[in-house]
């Protein structure tokens, strides 16, 4: 099983190309479900998600070629199972639900799995299935649904889902007549897919706000479309930069979307400089504490929250992190106490206690972002880290390790 060593203590400088969002692309990929035709969709990640989805969509008949511009084609869909074996490893594998649906009457979609980092119940996307007029049940572990046309309804999500607005968003594209979709997510992703079944042929207004209103149509067509940059590898690079007191433009990105964290870098001493689509990180002499709370966009994500706390773990003074949106993300801590780090769980919250230097130590990958933040520990800390478990990277991240080099970093994947 591979693994990731890293030589701490070097700057970082010099300019990182951002790659397309997974958090985007996956959904994108699985709108084309909804069409007869060949799709064209750009700036696809090489990511093991975006694998996944690639294999999951083929089971169903689905024809896809290409890397970073994908051609896909659904015209000839021969199942509507969603196998566990295929499903087990990424939960966005829900989303096939909604347009299979919605375009062919039914699904059988095992229950996901995917990383660890707490639950997120499938049960919104279910009653939301239902009251758009579907016959859903669950049964031998798998959601089955059915429907000869769903039918629009008012939807509210007790939680701001992200994946439960895109499926049933998707879903509601050939629903007869209006469905409106209230709290809804408003993360610069669904504003992505909106964007790409407009240009399908849906009539979507509210992406991006708490309200989404789709009137249905009795058929889309084939589109070509973009995926948008990734705000979390780009804010993983912008902390890379403070953590090691170094300089690096990050290219291809959208500063909009980064409002949150570029804020409290700042507030945390860095320079932050806007270049059109890059953005500037400067590191200072040290690292100001900053208190840091999760919340769903607009405000700070989740998905940044341990690559902060590893920088928090090396600031001047205390700082407090506080998790809202899920429940079970803070087992990237024991891994990096094992550096050295001063933390303390405190329900929903890390009291973090910065000390001048981390360690290099043996640590594991528990999930996606935890393992970036231990890779970050690494860049900053004194001697040798080694990442096993490597694997979670590999989800979310486009050859992570080739681009830190670039950057001058001293790491290296190993075999074995």
């Amino acid at each position: 099983m591979d693994k990731i060593v890293i030589v701490g203590g070097r700057k970082l400088q010099g300019d990182v190309q951002i790659s397309g969002a997974k958090n985007a692309a996956l959904p994108i990929l699985v709108s084309s479900l909804l069409v007869d035709g060949w799709n064209t969709f750009h700036n696809i990640p090489d990511l093991l998600d975006i694998k996944t989805v690639k294999k999951l969509l083929s089971s169903f008949g689905v024809k896809i070629e290409g890397g970073e511009t994908v051609r896909i084609n659904a015209g000839g869909i021969t199942s509507c199972e969603a196998s566990y074996d295929l499903v087990r490893t990424m939960r966005a594998s829900i989303l096939v639900l909604g347009p299979l649906v919605a375009r062919m009457g039914e699904a059988r979609v095992s229950l996901p799995g995917g990383c660890a980092i707490g639950a997120r119940p499938v049960n919104l996307h279910i009653q939301a299935l239902r009251d758009l007029g579907a016959e859903v049940t669950l049964k031998d572990g798998y959601v089955e649904a059915k429907a000869s046309r769903l039918k629009g309804a008012t939807i509210y999500f007790d939680i701001a889902t992200v994946t439960g607005t895109e499926n049933i968003m998707m879903a509601a594209t050939l629903a007869k007549g209006q469905t409106i979709l209230k709290n809804t997510a408003r993360e610069p992703e669904i504003v992505n897919l909106a964007e790409v079944l407009i240009g399908m042929g849906a009539r979507i207004r509210g992406a991006g706000t708490d309200v989404i209103v789709i009137d249905g149509v009795d058929s889309l067509h084939p589109v070509e479309a973009s995926v948008i940059p990734d705000r979390i590898e780009a804010g993983t690079f912008l902390l890379a930069a403070g953590m090691t007191g170094g300089d690096i433009r990050v290219l291809g990105c959208d500063a909009l979307h980064l409002e949150a964290l570029i804020a409290k870098l700042r507030d945390a001493g860095m320079r932050i400089e806007l270049e059109g689509d890059a953005v500037r990180a400067t590191g200072g002499v040290t690292v100001r504490s900053v208190d840091v709370k999760t919340l769903p966009h607009p405000g700070f994500p989740t998905d940044l929250q341990a690559q902060i706390m590893a920088m928090m773990a090396i600031a001047n003074g205390l700082s407090v992190i506080t998790e809202t949106v899920f429940e079970n993300r803070f087992m990237h801590v024991s891994e990096m106490m094992r550096m050295g780090a001063d933390i303390v769980i405190q329900g929903k919250s890390a009291i973090v206690r910065g000390i001048p230097k981390l360690h290099g130590a043996p640590v594991m990958a528990t999930d996606l972002r935890a393992s970036a933040s231990l890779i970050l520990a690494g860049l900053a800390a004194e001697g040798t880290t080694t990442l096993s478990r490597v694997y979670h990277i590999d989800r979310g991240y486009q050859q992570i390790e080739k681009k830190l080099s670039a950057l001058g970093a001293d790491i290296r994947r190993i075999s074995g």
